[in-house]
């Protein structure tokens, strides 16, 4: 997990300082005052983020201090500040964890004029948040790993399930990672109901060998020869793929893989509202969304209008759950907490 500075508080106290001073430097936005500075806590892979980021500045003149976590981190720590916000804005990450963050209260919400363009199954209807793009679940196998075991890439959910599997699965912790949460509701709704997701769950327990805090870290432990297979984004694999990891093969459960809708939304209390509401504008676009592939981000894209990478994955070709952000955010804590008691003990 990458380490960063708190930085806000600092931020707040040069306010202040400014503020005394009688600065003409600071404006006032949202009824608090500020330097023209956005937070922003990001979930995006730190290269796709860097690029963004910058992009927006160059594009609107607007400073931004960035804050990478995982998602998971993100929820808990906008949580921990719902009394004193400590950022503006939370961009990337799966929709079910905004679906959480909303209920909570720890959002605010804003109607963008360029969020019309998204289809609606990609946004919230109160403008919470927008879906921004689209990751897959995918498995991740090592070609040197199946040829030792004489196996094809795994088909199926089930077929992680062989014996040759066993301590040789990688997945991330879905407390901590909208990847992992991503896929373990992805396995509840692959097997038709909770109970015999769960039954599932417990036997794929025995095949892990950890669960790690980044949802791509995977990706990487199996380009590496450490681990046979990882459950991750395909988009994650497929840049590891293109970072030269050419033993690392990509398949999906023929039964069904379940998707995140990547968001963007404002965090409730920024004492920055109208800058807030000018990054949302912007990371909703189609051109906001095509800087990704400039830093090997391979999503698939929601705004129609948006150029998707040639390597991103074909939507027709796949076999998509029933999949909906809604229930799997109102639902997240109900099911980490029955995954904390039956798999994780």
């Amino acid at each position: 997990m990458k380490t960063t500075k708190k930085i806000i508080p600092l931020f707040l106290f040069l306010g202040l300082i400014l503020a005394a001073c009688g600065s003409d430097d600071t404006e006032e936005i949202g009824g608090a005052e500020n330097d023209g500075t956005l937070t922003v806590y990001v979930g995006l892979e730190e290269e796709h983020a860097i690029a963004s980021i910058n992009q927006f500045t160059e594009d609107t003149g607007i400073d931004v201090d960035m804050v990478r976590m995982s998602t998971g981190e993100i929820l808990a720590k906008i949580r921990s500040e719902q009394q004193n916000p400590q950022a503006d804005i939370w961009y990337g990450g799966p929709a079910d964890t905004f679906v959480a963050a909303k209920e909570e209260d720890l959002l605010q919400p804003y109607q963008s004029p360029e969020a019309e363009a998204i289809p609606e199954e990609y946004r919230d209807e109160e403008g919470y948040w927008t879906g921004i793009y689209l990751g897959l679940i995918g498995f991740a196998t090592s070609q040197d790993f199946l040829d030792e075991n004489n196996l094809e890439a795994p088909a199926s959910w089930d077929d992680l399930l062989d014996p040759a599997y066993k301590d040789m699965v990688v997945v991330a912790h879905p407390g901590s990672s909208g990847t992992a949460y991503t896929a373990l509701y992805s396995i509840l709704r692959a097997k038709g109901s909770d109970d015999a997701g769960f039954d599932y769950l417990k036997d794929l327990d025995n095949q892990v060998q950890q669960y790690t805090t980044s949802g791509s870290a995977p990706g990487r432990m199996v380009g590496m020869n450490e681990v046979g297979a990882g459950i991750l984004f395909s988009h994650n694999i497929i840049k590891f793929q293109k970072e030269g990891f050419d033993n690392i093969v990509l398949s999906f459960p023929e039964e069904g893989t379940g998707y995140e809708v990547g968001g963007v939304g404002i965090i409730n209390g920024t004492p920055n509202e109208e800058l807030a509401q000018e990054f949302i504008d912007w990371a909703v676009s189609a051109n906001a969304q095509e800087v990704g592939q400039e830093a090997n981000a391979f999503n698939n894209l929601t705004h129609p209008d948006a150029v998707e990478p040639e390597e991103a994955a074909d939507l027709e070709e796949i076999e998509l759950i029933d999949s909906d952000p809604i229930e799997a955010g109102e639902r997240r804590q109900e099911i980490l907490d029955r995954w904390e008691d039956e798999v994780n003990n």
